[in-house]
């Protein structure tokens, strides 16, 4: 049976991840470590991807050319914006925006269409395990600026941002391969501040969470797009 290549992102989700698997045998890739397991009898690699879009992008293709898996999951964190979305919140990424791209010889929004995926998520069958809200993510090499946020909230209609998830569904739409994409809201960002901005302690905790309960819904999530097969 084809794997499914579960990868994660910043440091802190894969921790979450490791903590929840502690009998786990780790190996090593030239991107971090990775778990091989199986539930209900399919076969899952956990990927330790890395931050940032080029992590991202080079350990998905990978995984893909490694492992040659029948789907991409990603779990992570991301933040939103304050009064977009609620701290807590599940994110079905349906859609993806990679927004830092800054064209000067020629035009913007070309670029950014370049780099623009659209999720196709009619293979995934409900009812869902847990609550999520369908959304639009956007990404960047950065966590949200402060003096942004109105822009971003304007030109993007933006919820959430992260900074791996546009660089992985890119990669796997490229590839013709199913990405199931699922972030948690860790903390909110507004004009006048991030919470977790010089809290660091706030978005470890909250990664913690969001990854352990991520992954007590995974065999759900997995029956879902197993019914769409």
């Amino acid at each position: 049976m084809q794997p499914v290549l579960v990868i994660f992102s910043a440091n802190s989700e894969w921790l979450a991840a490791r903590q929840y698997f502690p009998a786990l045998q780790i190996a090593q890739t030239p991107f971090g470590e990775c778990m091989h397991l199986s539930l209900n009898q399919q076969p899952i690699i956990l990927l330790q991807g890395g931050w940032g879009k080029v992590s991202a992008a080079a350990s998905c293709q990978y995984g893909l050319q490694r492992w040659e898996p029948r789907m991409v999951i990603n779990l992570g964190t991301c933040g939103g914006f304050e009064g977009r979305v609620a701290r807590g919140t599940t994110l079905l990424v349906e859609e993806t925006l990679i927004y830092d791209i800054y064209e000067q010889m020629g035009d913007t929004q070309t670029a950014l269409q370049f780099y623009h995926s659209q999720l196709d998520l009619s293979w995934l069958k409900e009812p869902f395990p847990q609550s999520v809200k369908r959304a639009r993510l956007i990404s960047a090499d950065r966590d949200i600026l402060t003096h942004e946020v109105e822009a971003l909230v304007r030109d993007y209609d933006a919820i959430a941002a992260d900074w791996e998830s546009g660089a992985i569904a890119w990669v796997c739409q490229r590839n013709q391969v199913r990405c199931l994409i699922l972030r948690g809201v860790s903390d909110l960002v507004s004009i006048q501040g991030g919470e977790a901005y010089g809290n660091e302690e706030l978005f470890h905790q909250s990664s913690a969470e969001i990854v352990t309960g991520l992954l007590d819904h995974m065999a759900g999530w997995l029956r879902c797009a197993s019914a769409g097969l």
